[in-house]
């Protein structure tokens, strides 16, 4: 899933982004507000966070250009800034949470797990087509009964097949659910996540259309 990171302190930038990797986001990491709005409008995010205090325009300006040209990207406020005030005037600009620093990236994990279900219209924990389910807080895929905890970015590229089971991805809409900005992409990534994946399975797992994409069955 692909993550918009606004933040401009460099050590806790750093720190999510690594954290957020680590959960299987593709992160794409900004310092400021112009950056931030040029992002939201070139690429498509499943969800974005948000500091307060960047240089030069407030976050807040951010929140309010994004509803205002009517992008609908959840956003989730990051911030050192703890006063009700602040909290008011986030969520009534268009913010959908608030988490106040220092936080537990347990905690914002969770918070965006429960706005993307949300926007997926489903309260469900776990993602399934009825034969293959994963689930996004122990990265453990279900498939004919057996069950395999997946890396990070298998289990992103999975992710990224079952939310559209069905459909056919095409690897450049792949590639871009598993890596950020500024990372590095094998030619042959996809692949090679591809594989590993049907070995931990079998390779009716994931179907190849040749010369098109890849796509999981719809049950």
């Amino acid at each position: 899933m692909r993550t918009l990171l606004i933040e401009d302190d460099r050590m806790i930038g750093e720190a999510i982004q690594q954290a957020l990797k680590d959960a299987a986001y593709a992160v794409d990491w900004v310092r400021d507000v112009e950056s931030a709005m040029l992002a939201a409008k070139s690429e498509k995010y499943a969800i974005a966070l948000l500091d307060l205090g960047l240089p030069v325009l407030d976050g807040r300006e951010f929140l309010r250009a994004l509803r205002n040209q009517q992008l609908a990207i959840p956003v989730i406020v990051v911030t050192a800034q703890d006063d009700v005030e602040s909290k008011v005037d986030g969520l009534d600009l268009g913010a959908d949470d608030y988490i106040t620093k220092p936080f537990d990236m347990r905690e914002l994990l969770a918070r965006m797990r429960a706005i993307l279900r949300r926007e997926k219209g489903t309260p469900a924990t776990q993602l399934s087509n009825g034969i293959l389910r994963l689930d996004p807080g122990t990265f453990e895929a279900s498939y004919r009964g057996k069950n395999v905890t997946l890396t990070s970015r298998e289990f992103a590229l999975l992710h990224a097949l079952l939310v559209r089971p069905g459909v056919i991805v095409s690897r450049n809409e792949l590639e871009k659910e598993i890596y950020g900005w500024n990372e590095e992409v094998g030619s042959n990534a996809v692949e090679f996540f591809i594989h590993s994946i049907r070995r931990k399975f079998d390779t009716s797992i994931i179907r190849n259309v040749r010369g098109i994409g890849w796509m999981v069955d719809r049950q």
